[in-house]
């Protein structure tokens, strides 16, 4: 079932990927459209110039990005060459089929927590949602192997309550570290994941130090390296990617129609594009982080009114009816109605699951509502929610009636199987009390030859 699944789910976006393929072709602007920042990273490193240039000129060395994704897409440049249809295809290719085996994780997910049902429904949700099948064959992005590394991550979080074995924490830790150097934006997950592992585990007595311990080495030995790296190029601790203070900045412009003021930036402003070549990346972006905050100290009340429009529009894809936004993004109409419903869904699905075991489905809440935090105070965009809507795809079907055969999850398996069996009188002991007061005051109950008096009490069943 889960090889239709997957295969049922690559079938579908290779189709649409045919539709949108051309995009990735477009020669305008030297290819810009190929991969973005990651597609100039990528080229720079299979042209020898290193992990550099995620612009449109050589600008030297970065940190605009972290380095698993565009190792991954010079990898296939350095096979197929730069720019090239056939990179293209192996590239859109790559991330339809990672998208399609997410399925197989959210599957697992979904029938450790709430049985075999929702399992089916939620992978089949997967293989079908619009957003899983558009996203992955549009544009040429980390997001979907970081999904993928999420609800991995999430489906060995639900076992580590429960598990002391050193190889599935060192496991944890370098997954973490994996999505760290994929997409740094899911470590915001974190901390709320591990603080339930922790309590859940305090719970239940077992400790919880020395294996956090491990899995916390391993995660600094796998992003140590790049750390490193960024501190001998830029003799500056840059943890992951350094561009922070230009997304900030691009959110916070007191004028404008759109989420994302994207003329502020330098792919659209040739006075940015000079400053950023003039200054250098460090620089440029300390500039425009500076700039950010003051302008959220001169408009405050406009920063939270703001704040709160991208919480509304990552929850449920709306923004603005203004016509002139409605000319720049001509699909909000129907992402409005298809993320909201999505939304409501979950919500409720959430609620229900929340109330029928509380501790053992936060993580569900957890990740909801941590992923997104980040994107309220920066800028949003369409696509970066996706990386949590296999946990929206759960919840929703979640709400699903029982069938009449309750379906057991492996989380009410393991808590029935730790309780002590009840003991109630077996029908052979029911018999013979019956019989009893037919043989008299003084009568003995004999237990059948070949009966252990043990079996005069069953458990129940």
């Amino acid at each position: 079932m889960l090889l239709r699944m997957v295969l049922t789910a690559l079938v579908i976006r290779l189709v649409v990927m045919v539709f949108l393929l051309d995009e990735q072709l477009d020669p305008t602007r030297d290819h810009w459209r190929f991969g973005y920042e990651t597609g100039r990273i990528a080229r720079s490193i299979a042209e020898g110039r290193g992990f550099s240039s995620p612009l449109f000129a050589d600008t030297g060395p970065t940190a605009w990005m972290t380095p698993v994704y565009p190792y991954m897409v010079a990898g296939v440049f350095k096979v197929f060459g730069v720019y090239t249809k056939t990179s293209a295809i192996v590239l859109v290719s790559s991330n339809a089929l990672i998208a399609s085996l997410t399925c197989i994780p959210i599957f697992l997910i979904a029938r450790k927590s709430f049985g075999e049902r929702v399992a089916k429904w939620s992978g089949w949700g997967w293989a079908f949602c619009p957003y899983a099948i558009y996203f992955p064959v549009e544009r040429i992005w980390e997001t979907w192997l970081a999904t993928l590394l999420l609800c991995l991550i999430f489906l060995i979080t639900l076992d580590l309550e429960r598990d002391d074995r050193a190889w599935r924490w060192a496991l944890w830790g370098l997954l973490w570290g994996a999505t760290a150097l994929t997409s740094p934006a899911v470590l915001s997950v974190l901390p709320f994941l591990a603080g339930w592992i922790v309590y859940q585990r305090l719970r239940r007595g077992r400790s919880w130090f020395g294996v956090n311990a491990v899995a916390a080495v391993v995660f600094i030995v796998v992003v140590s390296p790049w750390i490193i790296r960024n501190y001998q190029v830029f003799h500056r601790f840059i943890p992951f990617r350094d561009n922070m203070g230009l997304v900030l900045r691009l959110g916070v412009k007191a004028e404008g129609v759109h989420w994302a003021h994207y003329e502020l930036g330098p792919w659209h402003n040739e006075q940015e594009w000079t400053e950023f070549k003039q200054q250098g990346e460090l620089r440029y972006m300390d500039t425009k982080k500076q700039q950010a905050l003051e302008s959220i100290r001169e408009y405050p009340g406009w920063y939270v009114w703001t704040s709160l429009r991208r919480a509304v529009f990552l929850w449920t894809g709306y923004w603005s009816l203004n016509r002139e936004y409605l000319v720049q993004e001509p699909l909000d109409l129907p992402n409005i109605a298809v993320c909201t419903v999505l939304t409501i869904l979950a919500l409720l699905g959430l609620g229900r699951v929340l109330r029928a075991d509380f501790a053992g489905h936060l993580p569900y809440a957890l990740v909801l509502f941590s992923f997104p935090l980040i994107y309220y105070f920066t800028s949003p965009e369409v696509y970066y929610r996706r990386p949590i809507d296999p946990f929206f795809v759960i919840l929703s079907l979640a709400v699903l009636p029982k069938s009449r055969r309750k379906q057991k999850s492996s989380h009410e398996i393991a808590a029935s199987s730790t309780r002590p069996e009840k003991l109630r009188p077996s029908p052979a002991l029911d018999v013979l009390h019956c019989a009893a007061p037919a043989l008299g005051r003084g009568a003995k109950l004999c237990v059948p030859e070949g009966m252990p008096r043990s079996a005069l009490l069953s458990p129940t069943r």
